[in-house]
């Protein structure tokens, strides 16, 4: 029988802080929209189908993130770790990604970026689908 996730998306992000440092790491379609998480550490977590709009995510720690689908746009990601973060689809229009380490993130053709946003001087991986390794 497949596992059913009745869990409700979380609204704030005192809560979400909370609940990573005791372990969590399912913060899927979280709606944190305006909220500060400037320098919070949410290194592994799952972030896919979330709502960051006009976040204030700067020197926030989110290396290896699923970003799948997340809406981004206008986030202040300025200084932040996405390193190795999946950004499949992701809306990151008008985000602030100076100083944004985004080396080894992996993205697709739907993935939106600022306008002239360089995919590689920023060392961001272009894939095919979101299922190639």
């Amino acid at each position: 029988m497949p596992e059913v996730n009745f869990q409700q998306p979380f609204h704030s992000a005192a809560t979400v802080v909370e609940e990573y440092a005791i372990g969590k790491r399912d913060f899927e379609k979280a709606e944190l929209g305006d909220a500060n998480l400037q320098g919070v550490d949410l290194k592994g977590s799952d972030l896919s189908y979330a709502d960051l709009s006009t976040a204030n995510l700067s020197g926030a720690n989110l290396r290896g993130c699923d970003l799948s689908f997340a809406d981004l746009s206008q986030a202040n990601l300025q200084n932040a770790d996405l390193r190795g973060a999946m950004l499949f689809s992701a809306d990151l229009r008008q985000a602030d990604l100076q100083g944004t380490h985004l080396e080894k993130a992996d993205c697709d053709h739907n993935t939106h970026f600022p306008p002239n946003f360089d995919l590689v001087q920023a060392g961001i991986k272009m894939r095919e689908s979101a299922n190639l390794p």
